[in-house]
């Protein structure tokens, strides 16, 4: 069975997945093709043609096409809920009950559209709306490879109506538990204050998290933005999450909190500092996220969890790293599993393993996350011709060895291998990377190239014979999705890459998942006694991952960058 997946109901993230006979074969966002952070308003056209492509499918012959977003009936509790919590904005109530689902519909005729566009012949070709958080929950359980029964948290903005999700899977068979619907939104209340912070929501929050360690804690209590209740918790709609008029506006601009908010915290930030008392907002902010996740965490799946200690985790605040280290740690978690796509673009390759689970034919364990397009010497070269005088090229006969001198010496390498990688994290494919004994290494990175704020921090890629001895745990982190605490003999050696709080995001890389970039850090190790690299996004601030050979080298030409490899070849500026 060839199952195709697509995303973009909500308006960003718009993304596409193959799956066929059981395998993941490709996955890939739309920004990354059309150059557009997030893919805001768009249908993952591009995505679903590489993957079509990647995967030797006629469009003809796809057997399903899997959307993540699905017809909510007025029987469900979750149109009334939102009516009920949005009565001051009855516009709003009145459209839950009586055009619940208008989104859904306006979607799927975009998605028919669409596939028409590719050639998809719907006489053949079945449309699956599989709801948002079972598309999420899927994305996590059925890749997980878990075989026991599994607690499956779902933490994001919002779906259909539905924001949290709490469920098992047993036997590839996913049920739910509970839910939390709009407006009672753990990340909506994350992403408020993400925009009271001066980022942008669904993109800064990480941001935030990465501010947190500067703050204290316990400075400033927010928990009037999240107060608990027999079910679990509410969002104080007086302060945040807010629609209509009770939006704060600047310059016509409406937020997702109110005045009230501002009345009580003072202005919002604006700027690139890490300043008081914004930096405490930030570590009260997410201290109480942390805190709400595992309150609830025990409340609905703790008996789940004390039985196999198996978690699976997706939605948007499963990216948040901080949280997921304090889940590990609790005694009765074996192993979490985060998908490395939890975001909405994941939803996508959730749809399409729910389909594929249901037909009997779920994907094994995904080991690695190489599921976009790959560029050979054609490609490479054509690029390197457009950009003309300005760069110089050279073929190396090893250029691991090269890149891991330059490296030792001190210097920033761009660096670009086979299949881009699905989802936010750069893991070696497509790489800024940087020596992280070098004194000075991430700012220079953060300045000079990212351009982007000084107090953000870096990871580090290690190999995994190396890991247990630097995190104090053998927990499996292919995917930079969890951070460990740093034992203390290990921050000296490589200080570029643990945060503020003695903490590093950690991916832990295996030979058989990307073999160059495993010897690229053994080359290191020999050299510099680190099997440790610095490792961040190849982009400039504000635009998405490089997806092609042409995209490289547009970032290499508009930033301090000096070496970008490509391939087997060695690419530098022309001072000429």
């Amino acid at each position: 069975m060839i199952v195709l997946g697509l995303s973009g109901a909500l308006g960003h993230d718009a993304s596409a997945a193959l799956i066929a006979d059981g395998e993941v074969i490709a996955a890939a966002e739309e920004e990354r093709f059309i150059r557009d952070k997030h893919a805001k308003g768009r249908m993952p056209v591009e995505a679903a043609r590489y993957c079509l492509t990647a995967g030797g499918v006629n469009p003809a012959d796809v057997d399903v096409v899997a959307f993540p977003y699905a017809p909510i009936p007025l029987s469900s509790p979750a149109r009334w809920h939102y009516a009920k919590r949005y009565w001051y904005a009855p516009d709003r109530a009145l459209d839950a009950i009586f055009n619940g689902n208008r989104r859904y519909r306006r979607n799927r005729d975009r998605v028919l559209t669409m596939g028409r566009e590719l050639g998809i012949d719907w006489k053949r070709t079945k449309f699956r709306a599989i709801e948002h958080h079972l598309a999420h929950a899927s994305s996590a359980y059925h890749l997980s490879g878990f075989t026991e029964r599994t607690a499956i948290l779902g933490v994001d903005g919002k779906g259909e109506y539905a924001t949290t999700f709490f469920g098992y899977g047993d036997k590839g068979q996913i049920h739910r538990i509970h839910e939390f619907y709009d407006p009672d939104s753990l990340a909506g209340v994350y992403g408020a204050i993400t925009e009271y912070l001066g980022f942008e929501m669904l993109d800064g929050e990480y941001k935030v998290m990465g501010m947190a360690p500067y703050g204290d804690p316990d400075r400033y209590d927010l928990s009037r933005i999240l107060p608990q209740t027999p079910a679990g918790f509410e969002a104080n709609t007086q302060l945040v999450n807010t629609v209509g008029l009770r939006r704060y506006k600047e310059n016509k601009t409406g937020f997702y909190f109110s005045r009230k908010l501002i009345e009580w915290l003072g202005p919002r930030r604006i700027g690139d500092s890490a300043e008081e008392p914004w930096t405490h907002y930030a570590a009260a902010m997410q201290k109480l996220f942390e805190e709400r996740c595992l309150e609830l965490l025990e409340k609905y799946l703790g008996d789940v969890l004390r039985e196999t200690g198996l978690l699976a985790f997706a939605g948007g605040g499963a990216l948040n790293v901080k949280l997921n280290q304090r889940i590990v740690a609790l005694p009765q978690v074996k192993e979490l599993f985060v998908q490395p796509a939890s975001g909405d673009s994941g939803t996508a390759l959730g749809a399409a393993t729910f389909v594929a689970a249901e037909a009997g034919e779920c994907p094994p364990r995904m080991r690695h996350a190489y599921l976009g397009p790959a560029y050979g010497d054609d490609e490479i070269l054509d690029a390197v011709k457009t950009a003309g005088r300005r760069v110089k090229t050279e073929r190396l006969e090893n250029i691991v060895i090269a890149t891991a001198d330059l490296l030792a010496a001190g210097h920033p390498v761009a660096w670009f291998q086979g299949r881009m990688e699905f989802g936010p994290r750069a893991l070696g494919n497509r790489s800024i990377l940087g020596c992280p004994s070098a004194p000075g290494i991430a700012d220079r990175i953060n300045e000079q190239i990212k351009f982007r704020e000084r107090w953000r921090p870096f990871c580090p890629s290690v190999l995994d014979r190396v890991a247990p001895s630097i995190i104090g745990t053998d927990h499996p982190a292919p995917f930079m999705t969890i951070t460990f605490d740093v034992v203390p003999e290990w921050k000296p050696r490589i200080p570029e890459v643990v945060h503020e709080d003695g903490t590093a995001r950690v991916q832990i890389v295996e030979k058989d998942t990307n073999p160059r970039y495993y010897a690229l850090l053994e080359a290191l190790e020999t050299r510099t006694d680190n099997a440790v690299v610095l490792n961040t996004s190849l982009n400039r601030r504000g635009e998405p991952m490089v997806c092609s050979p042409a995209d490289a080298l547009n970032m290499f030409l508009g930033c301090d960058l000096e070496y970008l490899v490509l391939g087997d070849w060695l690419v530098t500026k022309n001072q000429d």
